[in-house]
C-alpha cells in the first residue's frame, strides 16, 4: 500500500486539505495518508523546508511526500516531481526541496498544468494528481518532461565567522517559542558562549532543566542544530525574535 505524507501551510479551518485528500483517495484508492503539518506559517517556504527535511528520512523508502507551501502559485515557478534518497517528492520548485541535493537527486520532472486547473490551487489540481499517479505505481518520468535543473535552493544566509564569533540565524520557531538556528556542532564547540541579538544567553547546556524556570537556555536540539529556549516560557516572545533573527556563538 502506497504511503503519501502531506505538508502545507493551509491550516485545518478551511476546505483545502480536505479537498487534496479527496483527490488522492479518489485517484489512488487505498493509499495511506500521513499529515506532517498543516500549520506552516502562510507562505514561509523556509519553515516548510525545515519541517520536511526533519521528517522525510524517518519514513520508509518509497514514501511519496506532497509538500505545498506555494506563495508563487500560478506564476512561472515550476511544479516538480522528483526522486531523492529512495523517496518521491511533489510540489513547487521554490526552495522547499533544496535540502534534498545532499540526498542524491535521481530524477526531476516538470509537471504540466492540467487544462482547467485553478491558478490559485495547484495543491489540489496539479500536485495531488501527480502524487496519486506515483502512488498507483506510474513511473516518475511519465508525469512530465525531464527537468535538467536540480531543486532550487533557498536564498538564506549561511553561518559565517566574524573573528572569533560564529554568526548564525533563526530558521524556525516552533509552537513552544523555541528558536531553531542553523548553527551546527561542527561550527560551535561546547565551550562557546551564545547570545541572541547581543543579549547574553550563556554556555551550551544539555536540556531545559539545566537552568532555572524562566531562564534562557541554549542547547543542541533534536534536529542537530543549536536552539534557544526559555524554560517554561517562550524565547521568541522574550527576545522578540523570529525567522532571520541573529544568534552568535562567541569562541574567544
Amino acid at each position: 500500500m502506497a504511503l503519501v505524507t502531506l505538508l502545507t501551510d493551509f491550516g485545518t479551518a478551511d476546505p483545502y486539505v480536505g479537498e487534496i485528500k479527496g483527490v488522492l483517495l479518489s485517484l489512488a484508492p487505498g493509499v495511506s495518508l500521513v499529515d506532517l503539518s498543516h500549520a506552516i506559517p502562510p507562505g514561509q517556504v523556509a519553515a516548510g523546508a525545515y519541517v520536511l527535511h526533519r521528517c522525510w528520512p524517518r519514513f520508509p523508502a518509497g514514501t511519496i511526500h506532497l509538500a505545498v507551501v506555494d506563495p508563487g502559485v500560478g506564476t512561472a515557478r515550476v511544479g516538480v516531481a522528483l526522486r531523492a534518497g529512495g523517496h518521491f517528492f511533489v510540489g513547487p520548485d521554490n526552495g522547499l526541496f533544496g535540502g534534498l541535493r545532499g540526498a542524491g537527486v535521481a530524477g526531476v520532472v516538470a509537471l504540466p498544468v492540467p487544462p482547467g486547473a485553478s491558478a490559485t490551487f495547484h495543491g489540489r489540481d496539479l500536485f495531488a494528481p501527480a502524487a496519486a499517479a506515483l502512488a498507483r505505481g506510474e513511473p516518475l518520468e511519465s508525469l512530465g518532461r525531464i527537468h535538467s535543473e536540480p531543486p532550487r535552493l533557498l536564498m538564506s544566509n549561511v553561518p559565517h565567522h566574524e573573528g572569533k564569533v560564529v554568526v548564525g540565524e533563526v530558521i524556525h520557531v516552533d509552537r513552544f517559542g523555541n528558536l531553531v538556528t542553523n548553527l551546527t556542532p561542527d561550527l560551535v564547540p561546547g565551550y562557546a558562549i551564545l547570545e541572541a541579538e547581543s543579549l547574553p544567553i550563556g554556555p551550551l547546556r544539555t536540556t531545559y532543566g539545566d537552568v532555572d524556570a524562566g531562564s534562557l537556555v541554549a542547547y543542541f536540539g533534536s534536529g542537530g542544530t543549536i536552539e534557544v529556549a526559555v524554560r517554561d516560557g517562550s524565547a521568541a516572545r522574550r527576545l522578540g525574535l523570529g525567522v532571520g533573527g541573529t544568534v552568535r556563538a562567541r569562541l574567544g
